[in-house]
């Protein structure tokens, strides 16, 4: 109950702050219709099989393929809730708003649910969004439709990631102040763009990236949301297992981080 009160607070927060939610439902949408735009313009060249393919052939990336495309679109957005979710929680311990609650019953779990619950209404808004805009690209552009089985699971597999991604926020929001918390978050969004196979395709590029990017979770988010919608589903557990983990780490790390904040506060 207390968890939900808080909740409420940050709710009438973020609807002050029409910016923070406008942005991470407003920009995956722009990034879908500008990266198929971009693959629209790249011309498709037809190889025969075992054929050696030309040296300079144009060839319009796998990775923006609108199937491929749409999953790895709603996890870089979910970056930008870590932005926005670490934003609020440096705001409120810079000001005198946290000391006044830690005289309160409420406890470290209880402070990280009242910062989840608004961020994940925020993340489903934003998951229906882009795979809705995904679809109606997919048909206008003369492509298969998506799966409507397969785009509901790939939808509840978010879950993990979504939750990674704002349990980062609120530890990045714990451990540092107002001024260095969105700076830490910007990072991080970059990190996620080029470690999680957005723009490219990182398991054809293997190597020393590829293994770079297999340790990290932001690979893995965006790999079983693919093999989900593709309806793979005996290749997606691993990594929607390995995301998993991360986000209880993550999670458990930010209630440990908060409740030492706190303790370390009221001193």
């Amino acid at each position: 109950m207390r968890a939900i009160t808080f909740a409420g607070r940050n709710i009438k927060e973020l609807l002050r702050d029409p910016l923070s939610y406008l942005f991470c439902l407003g920009f995956p949408l722009l990034m879908l219709i500008i990266m198929t735009i971009v693959n629209g313009s790249i011309p498709e060249t037809t190889i025969p099989a075992g054929a050696a393919i030309p040296e300079g052939t144009p060839m319009a990336p796998t990775v923006f393929q609108i199937h491929k495309l749409t999953p790895a679109i709603t996890v870089f957005g979910f970056s930008f809730l870590s932005l926005f979710c670490c934003m609020r929680v440096s705001s409120d311990r810079s000001g005198a708003f946290l000391m006044r609650l830690y005289a309160s019953p409420m406890k470290g779990i209880d402070y990280i649910l009242g910062y989840l619950l608004p961020f994940s209404v925020i993340a489903l808004a934003q998951m229906i969004l882009t795979y809705a805009a995904g679809d109606i690209i997919a048909v206008a552009t003369g492509k298969e439709a998506f799966n409507v089985l397969y785009m509901l699971l790939s939808l509840v597999l978010f879950i993990p990631s979504l939750l990674l991604f704002i349990g980062v926020g609120i530890l990045i929001g714990v451990l540092f102040n107002d001024k260095a918390a969105p700076g830490v978050c910007s990072a991080l969004i970059t990190a996620a763009a080029l470690l999680g196979g957005i723009w490219m395709d990182v398991d054809r590029m293997g190597g020393v990236w590829l293994a770079i990017c297999d340790k990290l979770p932001f690979y893995h988010s965006v790999k079983a949301a693919r093999l989900a919608l593709s309806g793979d589903f005996a290749e997606m557990w691993l990594p929607l297992l390995i995301c998993a983990a991360y986000a209880v780490v993550i999670f458990c790390l930010s209630v440990l981080a908060f409740i030492k904040k706190m303790q370390s506060d009221k001193k």
